[in-house]
């Protein structure tokens, strides 16, 4: 799993845990909806550490408690 996957893994399962939906996360976070689909988009490979924060604080929600989470103690090594 890539740090990408991983991210977006992470915000489906708060979103599913809140029963939101990402045009509501938008509206929250105070981002466009087109901003919140193109992160959650498998595509799209960068992520912005700036549109986390953003979602997060749409969340009611710190950095450290986002990323608090297993499936990011689960990550492969990226330096090879």
């Amino acid at each position: 799993m890539t740090v990408k996957q991983a991210v977006v893994a992470r915000f489906m399962e708060i979103l599913a845990e809140k029963h939101m939906r990402p045009n509501e996360l938008a509206n929250r976070a105070g981002v466009t909806p087109s901003t919140v689909y193109s992160m959650l988009d498998e595509r799209r490979r960068e992520l912005s550490i700036n549109v986390i924060k953003k979602l997060c604080d749409g969340l009611d929600m710190t950095l450290g408690a986002f990323f608090s989470a297993p499936v990011f103690d689960e990550l492969e090594q990226e330096i090879r």
